[in-house]
């Protein structure tokens, strides 16, 4: 997605109705925040890979509901990025408001999490991004 930089609404619609497709079938992918788990197939068409942090659940409960929820937040971002001006306001709110695990996971986790993966260990973990702010 990173490369292609996906700017028809149309895919973005795609995107999201192949979510909804994986959230039906009691899958959450967790990992969407990553441009490189989304791609811009040959034909055009949205595809989704890297299942390495998915979860499955049959009766798709109050976790699964806030883990698709971000699912759903984490592509919208991705089309904030390449089409701010065709976010609805539906979409806009649901940017505006993450659920309160993100939240916590935001406040308390995560600058652990990149002080050691980045600052001790020395990882990037920005496979395939980019710098947004960059001018081609």
């Amino acid at each position: 997605m990173q490369d292609a930089r996906p700017d028809d609404v149309a895919w973005f619609t795609g995107a999201a109705r192949l979510l909804r497709r994986l959230h039906r079938a009691g899958v959450v992918h967790n990992d969407l925040a990553k441009e490189p788990n989304i791609l811009v197939r040959d034909d055009g068409s949205p595809a989704i890979i890297d299942f390495q942090l998915a979860a499955h659940s049959y009766k798709r409960g109050r976790l699964f509901r806030i883990a698709a929820y971000e699912d759903l937040r984490h592509l919208l971002k991705h089309k904030r990025t390449y089409r701010a001006d065709r976010l609805t306001q539906r979409e806009r709110d649901i940017l505006a408001n993450p659920s309160p695990v993100s939240r916590l996971w935001m406040g308390t986790v995560k600058p652990i999490y990149l002080f050691v993966t980045r600052r001790v260990l020395g990882w990037a973990d920005r496979e395939g991004a980019r710098d947004r702010g960059a001018e081609d």
